[in-house]
């Protein structure tokens, strides 16, 4: 067995495990194993745009600043300016603040129109709602804000990002979900905020797959942080918060492979899953696995949602 093999096989047992390499100690494993791909080089980004959703806090201004030291233009898209504009007051390079509700689908419209480069753009707007509510158009917010929202953005900055890369930021809850066909707007059954997080989550996923077919010209990735200490996972998940805060990754080990998919070259295949940049299985339980088909008549409601043309 050569020492690439090995080091695959290692970092496939850490995955299958969850505790194993979810923590931050999977990340410190797996950096050391052999075969771990390269960071991107200094300088990366030079001359490109990077947007970044949900840029105020957590994961998305740890990627922001991971962008800017890459030598990109950044732009911090968020709903709450003051907190942007601390974030961007922290971050040394060419950094641009930009409110946009990722929920609602007339500011995706309104924003989209403001911009005018885009070569990465990563989708980590995330909400993790106490109770069911909906946007202005309706739609249940979780959903709206993971996959609508995004799937819009993207479609309408389309001509801008040719030859780029979008990157969806999932969660590693979405692998207790099935792909909710029958209810995705999580209409009937008791309301959890978790499980609506986490059922959004798994249709990115579903979904990645059939964007990077409609979108040739742009790769198109999804990965999760792993279990990542966020203002997000404090405020709405406290009880896994406080047992598991000794182990959580920083923000920084969260961004890592959203950083990477967006920066490495030669660019990483599309329509792909990703944690701790390897390609990974979506299911990892047999009763939540789904055939094409079903991710077909997944990504037709959310256009017609969203009014695009399937």
């Amino acid at each position: 067995m050569t020492r690439e093999v090995l080091g695959r096989w290692l970092d496939t047992g850490l995955d299958r495990s969850v505790i194993g390499g979810y923590p931050r100690f999977g990340l410190a494993a797996r950096r050391r194993l052999p075969g771990w791909p390269p960071d991107a080089p200094p300088g990366a980004l030079t001359g490109r745009t990077a947007i970044v959703t949900g840029a105020s806090s957590g994961l998305g201004a740890a990627t922001a600043a991971a962008f800017a030291r890459l030598g990109a233009a950044v732009r911090l898209v968020v709903r709450d300016t003051a907190k942007g504009e601390r974030i961007a007051a922290s971050i040394d390079g060419d950094v641009l603040v930009s409110r946009c509700d990722v929920s609602d689908l007339a500011d995706v419209r309104r924003f989209a129109g403001t911009v005018g480069a885009a070569d990465v753009l990563v989708h980590n707007a995330g909400v993790l709602p106490a109770e069911r509510t909906t946007t202005p158009q309706g739609h249940e917010t979780a959903l709206a804000t993971h996959v609508l929202g995004p799937l819009l953005m993207t479609e309408l900055l389309g001509p801008v990002l040719a030859g780029g890369r979008v990157v969806f930021v999932s969660s590693g809850g979405m692998y207790t979900q099935k792909l909710p066909l029958d209810d995705p707007e999580y209409t009937r059954g008791g309301y959890r905020g978790a499980a609506a997080y986490a059922r959004s989550k798994r249709i990115q996923v579903a979904l990645v797959p059939l964007l990077a077919q409609r979108w040739p010209g742009i790769t198109v990735a999804a990965t999760h942080p792993g279990w990542a200490d966020t203002p997000g996972v404090a405020g709405s998940l406290p009880g896994f918060h406080r047992l598991t805060r000794p182990f959580l990754r920083d923000s920084d080990e969260g961004a890592d492979t959203t950083v990477w998919l967006g920066a490495t070259e030669p660019a990483p295949p599309s329509g792909l899953f990703w944690h701790d940049r390897r390609a990974r299985n979506p299911h990892l339980v047999p009763w939540t696995r789904h055939g094409a088909a079903a991710s077909r008549t997944m990504f037709e409601w959310c256009a017609e949602a969203v009014g695009l043309m399937h």
